[in-house]
């Protein structure tokens, strides 16, 4: 009956039918029970729990990424990831923009592995054009792909702004004429696409139009036109009239604003003072001529005199001397008629004088002209900051005095000063919040990680090495009972003529000897029990292994 309990497990152990899943999970089991894993059990507990957070450490921490090219259109985009999955480079393409992205610390050796499969396509340099232009091409050929070039080459170089994402221009440019009047000058277009929240300074526009028209030969600046991706018109805002006349007015009230921080800065501090400056600019153009004789300004420039003398004299003596011829004539009488020059005539004659004369009348002609910009009035408030003490009228005065010589006051011209005194109210700080910082992101991320390990180790690690402390030592009490068992078992002898008095010995007992001694005087003991069934046992072993 007892060889019958002892054998019937070892044949019948491996033909019990089991669920697959247990069937699967049990060498786990064998292997977890093992000694030796039982005891390594607390140090791969810990090991884990390290493994996962630094899992989730870098699972959060994502590497910097850095945009590779800016302005690829899709079919580039498509052969540039082709090519970078080609070379297990990791690349990003982000959902709102579409930009291609690599990590930071590979955009060198992305841009390199590209360049030397000739990607991107798009945006050829003006020198690869000319390079690629053929030989024996007509003239009309090579004046396209000079203009392709040149025009390439510009938006290449308008693109080096932060602003603009990408640029295309075109130009227009007529056939040299031999007739001067049919010259037509060169015109351009300019297209840009800019950065996601950015604008250009009409500042910017203006240089960009310049740029072109200084690459172009015999182009005007006024003959550039440029838009953005939205279809606004750029140059227009530029160059209006009313944009002129804001810049200006702008110009003098920053100058006027800078001269007054000058004066009351270190006079009152930062923080004590604020001030507002109005320029009212007429910005017409006007130009006035005049024409004046001036009083008693003549000049004389020819003069004519013609005399004339008429009139009658004493009559010749005649007839024969005698002593009346010798008497003395009788008296006459002396008639003097004035002349036209008012000196009187000779006696008995007439004289006549006439003078004409030619004069110059004095001119004068003035022409004003009176230019755009000019300042018209300007009005100044500044606001005091009134602390402890309130400043009194003379110093009040004083600082006026010194505001309007600070802006060239005219009173005739209508200006306008105005200072006043309050306290003023504090400002609370307008800082971000701690939140939006770009250090609380990744702070989180780092916090994150350490408590998902600080977790791991609590609800994972913890247990499992409690739990693998408590089966050593419940296995350690367990084997510790059965060495005593079995040494009692091997060293105790046999009572005499009571074969079955002796204990005896099962295959589950040698199984979990606890050392290799006590297992070999088990097994001693197994074959000197009865050794048929030893010998029985040792053969389906030796059959087992033949057929695994």
């Amino acid at each position: 009956m007892a060889d019958t309990q002892i054998l019937a497990p070892v044949p019948d152990a491996g033909r019990f039918p089991v669920p697959a899943l247990a069937g699967r999970i049990e060498p786990f089991r064998q292997f977890v029970r093992q000694p030796a894993v039982q005891r390594a059990l607390p140090a791969i507990a810990m090991t884990s729990a390290i493994g996962i957070a630094a899992l989730a450490y870098f699972t959060m921490q994502a590497a910097p990424q850095a945009q590779l090219f800016a302005g690829l259109d899709d079919a580039d985009k498509a052969a540039v990831a082709g090519a970078l999955q080609s070379q297990g480079i990791g690349h990003t393409i982000d959902p709102v923009t579409g930009a291609l992205t690599v990590d930071a610390d590979k955009l060198y050796q992305a841009r390199i592995a590209l360049a030397g499969q000739g990607l991107p396509k798009a945006q050829p340099s003006g020198d690869s054009l000319i390079a690629a232009l053929p030989m024996g091409s007509s003239r009309a050929i090579e004046g396209e792909t000079l203009r392709a070039a040149r025009e390439a080459d510009l938006a290449r170089t308008i693109e080096a702004i932060d602003a603009v994402k990408s640029a295309r221009i075109h130009i227009a440019a007529a056939e040299p004429s031999l007739f001067v009047r049919e010259d037509k000058p060169a015109t351009a277009s300019v297209m840009l696409t800019l950065q996601n929240g950015r604008s250009l300074s009409d500042g910017q526009v203006q240089a960009i139009r310049f740029l072109v028209a200084s690459s172009v030969p015999g182009m005007n600046a006024d003959q550039v036109s440029v838009i953005d991706q939205r279809g606004a018109l750029l140059s227009d805002a530029a160059t209006s009239s009313d944009m002129q006349a804001f810049q200006l007015q702008t110009q003098m009230e920053d100058r006027y604003r800078r001269a007054l921080d000058t004066l009351l800065g270190p006079m009152l501090g930062a923080g004590n003072y604020t001030v507002e400056v109005h320029a009212d600019v007429d910005m017409s153009e006007s130009q006035a001529t005049r024409e004046s004789f001036p009083e008693n300004d003549r000049a004389l420039t020819s003069e004519q005199i013609t005399k004339s003398v008429s009139g009658q004299g004493a009559p010749p003596a005649v007839g024969i001397p005698g002593a009346l011829s010798n008497q003395p004539p009788p008296a006459t009488s002396l008639s003097q008629t004035p002349t036209a020059a008012g000196t009187p005539a000779a006696p008995g004659t007439e004289s006549n004088e006439r003078a004409a004369r030619s004069y110059e009348v004095g001119r004068e002609i003035s022409v004003t002209h009176q230019p755009q910009g000019r300042l018209r009035r300007v009005s100044v408030a500044v606001a005091l900051n009134q602390g402890s003490k309130a400043l009194g009228q003379a110093d009040l005065a004083k600082i006026d005095n010194l505001v309007k010589g600070a802006i060239g006051f005219d009173a005739a011209r209508g200006d306008m000063v105005a200072i006043g005194q309050r306290p003023f109210a504090k400002i609370e700080d307008a800082s971000p919040a701690f939140w939006d910082q770009g250090w609380f992101l990744p702070l989180v991320k780092q916090l994150g990680a350490i408590l998902a390990a600080v977790l791991a180790f609590l609800f994972i690690g913890r247990p499992l090495i409690k739990s693998a402390k408590a089966r050593a030592a419940a296995r350690a009490e367990r084997d510790a009972a059965l060495e005593e068992s079995l040494l009692a078992a091997t060293d105790a002898p046999p009572a005499l003529g009571n074969r079955r008095a002796e204990r005896e010995i099962t295959l589950e007992m040698i199984e979990a000897a606890p050392s290799y001694e006590a297992r070999a005087n088990l097994v001693r003991e197994f074959v000197r029990q009865d050794s048929a069934r030893a010998a029985l046992v040792v053969r389906q072993l030796m059959q087992e292994g033949a057929r695994g």
